[in-house]
């Protein structure tokens, strides 16, 4: 059951300009598209890249660590292996936006009733539910076409991802643990990289997905604590309630099994020393921002989530390193 909206009145935040309260103002896309695309824009988070990056990293995490344990046995051409980056980057930004849109769609109430979120293109008014849908489904089928470029295999993996990414709007209003559904949609790409590598899955790849799933619940955490008091009014549930005024043993724990999924992958798919490196760097990263965490802070609390950005790119540019130095050497 949706919960109802409070009785506050609800106005856009900023309706003579078309933006979004918790998006930056200087992004691309209000320099570079017409006024009349940005509702679009904004439906799809493209002036919030953070997210797809975030949905991006275990993906391109995954083809590297593959492409890297291919080198020793029957390596994957060069080019092939940035084909499958360039395609996981177009599947990332479409399906981010296809989930966004759905989940604004599905949360259209809710959205009226939290002040950060008052101001989105359906809650706003700026957008339809028709042309919302029918933008959901446009974007929704680039992913497709990304999806049918890899491996059958690779096509039945991703297909099943549906089903927890139509499921996860829902959690906040069953579970206390939304960020576990979340992790398990958003991870999924740490499975399709080794799948449209090798067209199965193997131990590597699992650990990397075990690993994802508990870093993305950390930095969604971390998050959620933005909206934990409207989040508490109008009966919708997170982590950031569950954990309440002490969530660093919460975040030590999963941080700390994150970093020690990812080492096993590591192990299992034989990582060279600059991916290790990568791992040292981003597990400090990790922990500092457990210790300057301040979850009274709205700001903090956005900084600090956005900066896992960073942690996936550092990882990334380590796994890359190790699999040019073993492709070289």
């Amino acid at each position: 059951m949706t919960p109802a909206p409070d009785t506050t009145p609800v106005t856009p935040a900023a309706p003579e300009t078309g933006r979004v309260a918790d998006a930056p103002s200087r992004n691309w896309v209000y320099r570079v598209l017409p006024p009349g695309l940005w509702p679009y824009a904004q439906l799809a988070r493209w002036d919030r890249p953070i997210g797809w990056q975030l949905l991006l990293w275990p993906c391109l995490w995954s083809a590297t660590l593959a492409a890297g344990a291919a080198a020793e046995t029957t390596p994957i051409p060069f080019g092939t292996y940035l084909f499958h980056l360039v395609l996981f980057f177009i599947g990332a930004v479409a399906m981010r936006g296809a989930g966004c849109t759905y989940n604004d769609l599905v949360d259209y109430r809710i959205d009226m009733a939290v002040a950060r979120t008052r101001s989105r293109p359906l809650p706003s008014g700026r957008v339809s539910r028709k042309a919302a849908t029918l933008f959901m489904v446009l974007q929704a089928l680039v992913g497709l076409v990304v999806l049918l470029q890899f491996n059958g295999f690779s096509i039945g993996l991703g297909i099943a991802s549906l089903v927890i990414v139509a499921a996860y709007p829902f959690a906040k209003r069953v579970t206390d643990w939304p960020q576990l559904v979340l992790g398990l949609a958003f991870s999924w790409g740490a499975l399709m990289g080794w799948a449209a590598a090798f067209g199965d899955l193997g131990a590597a790849p699992v650990f990397l997905y075990l690993a994802s799933i508990l870093w993305t619940i950390g930095y969604d955490t971390i998050y959620a604590y933005q909206d934990r008091e409207d989040d508490a009014l109008i009966g919708v549930r997170s982590t950031a309630r569950r954990f309440g005024d002490r969530p660093r043993p919460w975040l030590a724990a999963l941080y700390g099994a994150a970093v020690l999924f990812l080492a096993l992958a590591f192990i299992a798919a034989g990582a060279g020393f600059f991916a290790w490196l990568a791992l040292l760097v981003a597990a400090v990263m990790l922990a500092w921002q457990i210790l300057v965490l301040d979850i009274r802070d709205p700001a903090d609390c956005l900084a600090l989530f956005r900066l896992n950005g960073t942690v996936g790119l550092i990882l990334f540019a380590g796994l890359f390193a190790a699999l040019v130095w073993r492709l070289l050497v």
